[in-house]
């Protein structure tokens, strides 16, 4: 379990604010949902929903297959600093018109013939291409890497702001409930004073239109909760009618927020830690070696070949004796050729292919050095508003309980003069209004404080959960 405090420099001293929050569930994420127990299957934690947002999102699945596929290339780039070996077997029957070396004359016969080549090349020496090859294809499967981390991140976070807006709105529903049973309760006692002639009959009209907008209220709350849980299931990605009971993080326990560093300290570990700003860091090397990769190949290159071949021909004779050599004879011993050989490629003209290559490599370069400048203005925009937000509600929080206080106790002193006739029906109804929306102030303002804590941990790059078998 992990606690947080907000430190807050007040008249030159530093002032720590006690808050009603809450703890991280992120650290303690079940591995697997087979570790559920059997008699809890359809009831979900926020740990539990984030599991399963794992493991069913194709985004990720998608990004997981993409770094291994930049992982096959980082392999196949070391595999082009080995030669190549090539070996082929043909085979040919021929029938016509052949000349025939012993009677020097052409004569209609059918011949056959077996060949065979072994051969192998090595580049020696190409600009640095094949080193470059390497580093750009290392640097792309870092790249994809962050890249997917990134994603998990996202996943992570969008599906605990989904949950919690589930939990938010079913405590929203029941405090609608109960405002309803309330108000349905008031209605039975009005009409029964009016029956009795100490209430007028306008107070039972009063009472019957705040239940209709209070049984209103109840409905959009349902509504509201089922558009949340509808949205909650699409993150996952299970079937909506699965049934579902989510459970609700523990907020009754009195935590401290402990925000040990300030803004500045806050943008610096941002910088350091954020997935997606690491990614476009590889991506710049990336295209970085791909210059040098299109500048190498004005270069020129230099490689080596080997290779030895051997045939066999049915018609072919010893040039003394006439006679005609056997398959062993000719394909291992008469008819065998080697060859070991060097070249050198100059590139001279290609009709301009290589420079523009190399111009739209360095195009590249410069839109990828853009684009990290990009997310670092938008890594600062985003930790100072998260920081700023995040500061503003937990000022907000502790006034929401202030106001609920304050919005109870003029209830029931409403309740207490309405019994005995000193004030009016629509005073008490007013009150009881006042007091309904600061009891879903109070809690929207808890569950707020509550995500603005893990949005700022986004927004650095910190929010990295453990998978750990047990959650307490």
């Amino acid at each position: 379990m992990s606690y947080f405090e907000l430190s807050v420099v007040k008249n030159g001293k530093p002032v720590t604010i006690t808050l009603l929050l809450v703890y991280f569930l992120f650290l303690n994420i079940p591995l697997s949902m087979a570790q559920m127990t059997e008699t809890a299957r359809d009831t979900v934690t926020l740990a539990d929903a984030i599991t399963i947002a794992l493991d069913n999102n194709f985004q990720l699945k998608q990004a997981q297959n993409n770094e291994k596929l930049a992982q096959a290339g980082v392999l196949s780039a070391k595999a082009d600093f080995l030669p190549t070996l090539n070996a082929n077997m043909s085979a040919t029957r021929r029938v016509g018109q052949q000349f025939d070396q012993a009677t020097v004359s052409f004569e209609d016969k059918a011949t056959s013939s077996i060949g065979g080549n072994l051969g192998g090349n090595i580049t020696l020496f190409n600009g640095f291409q094949q080193i470059q090859n390497l580093r750009q294809s290392q640097s792309d499967y870092e790249a994809q890497k962050e890249t997917t981390e990134r994603l998990r991140e996202s996943v992570i976070f969008n599906t605990a702001g989904r949950f919690l807006q589930v939990i938010l709105n079913r405590e929203l529903l029941i405090i609608a409930q109960e405002n309803l049973e309330a108000s349905q309760s008031r209605l039975e006692q009005i009409r029964a004073q009016v029956e009795v002639g100490t209430s007028p009959a306008v107070d039972q009209f009063n009472q019957e239109s705040a239940v209709a907008q209070d049984e209103l209220a109840v409905i959009q709350r349902e509504n509201a909760l089922r558009n949340s849980e509808m949205a909650l299931y699409r993150i996952m990605q299970t079937d909506s009618e699965a049934q579902f009971v989510f459970l609700a993080p523990d907020l009754s326990q009195e935590s401290e927020f402990l925000i040990d560093l300030g803004l500045e300290e806050m943008i610096d570990m941002a910088m350091s830690l954020r997935s997606d700003l690491k990614a476009q860091e590889y991506r710049i090397e990336s295209a970085k070696s791909g210059v040098v990769i299109a500048r190498s190949a004005m270069i020129p290159s230099i490689s080596a070949s080997a290779g030895i071949n051997a045939s066999y021909n049915d018609q072919f004779t010893d040039p003394i004796t006439r006679e005609k050599l056997g398959f062993t004879d000719q394909f291992f011993d008469r008819n065998v050729n080697r060859s070991l050989g060097i070249s050198l490629n100059l590139p001279i003209f290609n009709n301009w292919n290589r420079r523009v290559s190399l111009e739209s490599a360095k195009v590249n370069l410069r839109n990828s050095e853009l684009n990290l400048e990009d997310i670092r203005f938008q890594i600062l925009e985003e930790v100072r508003q998260a920081y700023s937000d995040y500061q503003a509600v937990l000022k907000e929080l502790e006034t929401a309980e202030k106001a609920l206080i304050a919005a109870e106790r003029a209830f029931e002193t409403e309740q207490q003069r309405y019994t005995i006739g000193a004030t009016t029906l629509i005073e008490l109804n007013q009150a009881n209004a006042n007091f309904v929306q600061a009891r879903s102030g109070q809690i929207q303002t808890l569950y707020n404080a509550y995500f603005q804590n893990q949005l700022l941990d986004f927004y650095i790059g910190r929010l990295t959960p453990k998978l750990n078998s047990n959650e307490n």
